[in-house]
Parts: C-alpha cells; structure tokens; sequence
C-alpha cells in the first residue's frame, strides 16, 4: 500500500481564486494517497470558510480546522504539524499552484536519496498565473544541497512549500521552542543533523508573487525598492534595512533559532561562530575585512549573484549604499 503524505496548508484571509486554485492543484496529485489538513487562523473573510467547507464535503481526503481566535502563521503551522500523523509530511501555501507530480517526484526522491528531506524548484508566477521566470532556483540563487552541509545551518535551505521531509523531523520539531520564526529553515536544519537532505531541479509548482508579499519571493532589489520609499535614502536608513531587514531577519535570527534545537555537538561549535560572524558584521559602519569568514560560512554550489551583494551588504556596506541609492 502506498504511503500517506500530510500536505499541511495555514490559511488566513486568502482571495478565494488563489484558495480554490491551489486545494484543487494538490487534490489533482498524480500521488492520491494524500490528506490536505487545513487550519484558517480565524479568517474573517466568509468565502473562506465556504470554500474550505465545500472541499471537506466533497473529498474526505481534506480535514479542516478553523482557530477560534488569530494565533499567527508560525503557531497555525505549529498546529498543523501536531495533527499531523503520517511519514512523509509537506508545507504548503495558501496560494501557489501545485504541478501534478510534485508529491510523486518529492517522494521518490526521498526514498532513493535516503534523506529526511527534499526541496523542489519551482516557477516563479504573478497574480494571473503567467510565469515570471522559469526557475526560483536560478532567479534567487538558491543554495544546492545534497546530503548534508554546513550551509544548511547557516542558510535557510529550501522556502517550505517546496519541501517534503520525514517525520522524524517534524517529531525533532515538537514543541516549538521559544525562539521559532520559520519553519522551513527549522526542518532542513534538523534534516541535516538526520540523514541529510537532497533537491529537485525540474520546476514542481508555480509559487505566487503578488501585492500582498512582504519579502518572500522579491530579490534584493525590490525589497530596497520597498524599504527606501518607507524610509528614506539616509545612510542610517540604509544600514538600519541591513542591520534589522537583511542580517537579523534573512540570517542572525534563523541561526539562534537552531541553537534551541541543536543534537549534534559539533555543530555547536560552528553554530556560535556563525553568532560571532554576524554579530560583528552588524557592527561594521563602513567596511569589515574579515572576508575570508564569508567565504567559509556562506559560500556554496548555485548562489551566484546572490554571494557577491551579500559580500558588498556584509563587508562593504558602504558600496552598498551606493547602490541602494541609485535604486
């Protein structure tokens, strides 16, 4: 008999197109031994709420729970995992369009790799469905990993609803300790203090960038763009995105995170260099010159463009700025 995937989905105001679009791509899996457990964080949007009710009457494969009260994204996908009773477990998104062999491919990948956890590429699509570009890998320079690697720690690996792990990873998850802020960076660390982790280049799912994005998906680029209109172009602005926005927010905070949930000794060692490293970076006004340090930390297959503005925002934020005003 075939193995039971858990897709979890968190849902919360959601525009009823996106909803409907992306419950049927995942029911229309090739793989059909699914179960798609739904909680709506308290939507006050009433079309939501029907929607997801039509679809629990109509396939028993859904299970829905609606919060009585809001409890945020992180709890609602805390939430999720608990109920969650299967082997093999994926993220998804309230929005996106699954590909119809994204469960079949992501499991057979699992199992041939021995690994407790795969990410797949995906393409890039706006509010119509039209694609954006053709891989999120290369757009966004995404870390390739393949086993297990020091740059699962200190980089998030894989965005969560192009994952699908093992439940000894979302048993290693539970409870949440008190300083989770992504769930997709949490399992892809614990992957890689288990057996490893391993990725799919062929496009799986179209994942939505729409106006109600707030970073995730935008490059670098856009982001400034964003930042700058809120705050202006001084070189405190400019330093403030860096030090809050980009360092604390996209690395630091992911970082002490996995320091709750660290098994494996020896990375404890690497896990407080990396504090140390990101700690000092945020202190550097103009230049740092400890480069080699990104290098040993940051550096790996397929990051591209994305490793040299990191360089220029970590250790020479002073060109930087010149960018961001030009922007």
């Amino acid at each position: 008999m075939e193995d039971v995937v858990d897709i979890l989905m968190a849902t919360y105001e959601t525009e009823s197109m996106y909803l409907i679009k992306q419950i049927d791509s995942i029911l229309n899996q090739s793989y059909k031994n699914i179960r798609l457990i739904i909680s709506d964080d308290n939507s006050k949007n009433e079309s939501v709420r029907k929607i997801l009710e039509e679809y629990r009457k109509k396939d028993n494969r859904v299970i829905i729970y609606f919060q009585e009260k809001n409890i945020g994204y992180i709890k609602n996908f805390e939430f999720l995992l608990m109920k969650s009773e299967s082997d093999y477990i994926c993220f998804s998104d309230h929005d996106d369009i699954w590909y119809e062999e994204k469960v079949k491919k992501s499991l057979e990948k699992l199992k041939q790799e021995n690994v407790d956890l795969v990410y797949v590429n995906a393409k890039q699509i706006d509010e119509e469905d039209n694609i954006l570009y053709e891989s999120y890998f290369k757009y966004k320079n995404m870390p390739l990993v393949n086993g297990k690697s020091k740059l699962s720690i200190s980089r998030c690996i894989g965005i969560g609803c192009s994952q699908m792990f093992t439940k000894s990873v979302k048993d290693n998850m539970l409870p949440y300790k008190s300083l989770v802020i992504a769930q997709d960076w949490l399992a892809a660390f614990i992957a890689n203090e288990g057996k490893g982790i391993s990725y799919i280049k062929e496009p799986l799912f179209g994942y939505r960038l729409h106006g109600t994005n707030v970073f995730g998906g935008r490059n670098l680029s856009q982001n400034l763009y964003r930042w700058k209109k809120e705050n202006g172009t001084s070189y405190k602005s400019y330093l403030k995105y860096r030090n809050e926005k980009v360092i604390d927010k996209a690395y630091l905070d992911g970082i002490i995170m996995c320091v709750e949930y660290l098994e494996m000794k020896e990375n404890e060692k690497y896990l407080n260099q990396l504090i140390n490293y990101y700690t000092n970076i945020k202190k550097s006004k103009y230049i740092n010159m400890h480069w080699i340090k990104y290098i040993k930390y940051l550096s790996g297959n397929n990051l591209g463009k994305k490793m040299i503005k990191e360089f220029i925002i970590f250790h020479i934020p002073i060109v930087g700025y010149i960018q961001y005003k030009k922007g």
